[in-house]
């Protein structure tokens, strides 16, 4: 399963997306952790010093390496310079699966130990001062979106993204690639006006949305979240002293999270896994394209020199039985 945290700067996204892993791989499953979010906390909140996380390959430093694996022997793709973050696959191309070796978790994800497991992180890179007035962090995210766009995984596998706060992702096709989204909102207005956003925004795409209230502290607040987003509420989170101990650096057993928050998590796990049977690879490709057709005319074609609308592979459907061809 492919599953994204969003979520307004401050709501506690990156705590629970981490938290999220460490749910999973304390039950052995297979996960990669992805760090799109711009301010590169999720390897600290898995338990890494700074310097090992400030240490960690940056995704949109190896886009090369990733286009040039992905593209295989596509013959629609010229070159991996003539990829861009939406390209989509095709007969030819090499795609990505959860659990296994490859080039590009070579170069860019990290094995990190948690009690009870092990992951793969990979991170974007931060956004530095060197980008300032030459780059937005989109193309950081860009790479993301092509290894998600590359990607097959199965049931029991997961795939968890600390997206960007806010509605930044919503820039490009990234926020379709998910299988379910959880966003992340506190007990305020400003809270779930990140919400309504996404709403708003998603609801043509068929994005599966739902909302994990953080920060609750009583039933005044879980009432005025459930007005606030309605049946799309699927579970709330309090205080933890866990949470409170591991931002100090100092994290006991994750066995020792709090019954309550452990049984939220374990919600979020059953909602995700519920989506894999609603999955629709026509639709999961098909969105695919139209986001490649919409970048290549407004700005792939001119940058690259090419005709990016030649990369679809109108037989192709990633994780379906192929299309016939019109």
């Amino acid at each position: 399963m492919k599953i994204a945290f969003v979520g307004k700067g401050g709501s506690g996204k990156t705590t629970l997306s981490s938290l999220f892993v460490r749910h999973l791989a304390a039950s052995g499953a297979p996960v990669v952790a992805v760090d799109a979010d711009i301010n590169q906390h999720l390897g600290p909140a898995l338990g890494l010093e700074e310097t090992e996380a400030a240490a960690l390959p940056a995704m949109g430093e190896r886009l090369p390496l990733i286009k040039d694996y992905l593209r295989g022997t596509n013959p629609r793709i010229a070159s991996a310079e003539t990829m861009i973050k939406t390209t989509p696959p095709g007969q030819g191309s090499r795609l990505l699966r959860v659990d296994e070796s490859n080039p590009v978790y070579d170069a860019c994800a990290r094995p990190v130990e948690l009690d009870g497991g092990t992951i793969r992180l990979m991170v974007t890179g931060p956004f530095t001062e060197a980008d300032l007035g030459v780059a937005c962090y989109h193309s950081k995210t860009g790479a993301v979106e092509l290894c998600l766009n590359h990607l097959v995984d199965g049931p029991g596998e997961y795939v968890v993204v600390d997206m960007t706060a806010g509605s930044d992702s919503f820039a490009s096709g990234l926020f379709t690639r998910f299988d379910i989204t959880f966003l992340v909102a506190e007990p305020t207005r400003k809270g779930v006006s990140v919400y309504r956003q996404y709403k708003e925004y998603a609801q043509d795409f068929g994005v599966t949305l739902k909302v994990v209230g953080n920060k609750v502290q009583g039933q005044d607040d879980i009432d005025f979240l459930r007005a606030e987003v309605g049946d799309d509420l699927l579970v709330t989170v309090g205080h933890s002293d866990w949470v409170r101990a591991m931002e100090k650096g100092r994290p006991p057993r994750f066995e020792l999270l709090e019954e309550t928050n452990r049984h939220a998590l374990s919600c979020l796990r059953t909602a995700a896994d519920a989506t894999y049977g609603l999955r629709d690879p026509d639709r999961y490709t098909r969105q695919m394209v139209h986001f490649h057709l919409k970048n290549a005319a407004s700005w792939g074609n001119s940058r690259t020199g090419a005709d990016l609308t030649e990369q679809v592979d109108p037989g192709f459907v990633l994780g379906g039985s192929p299309l016939a061809t019109a």
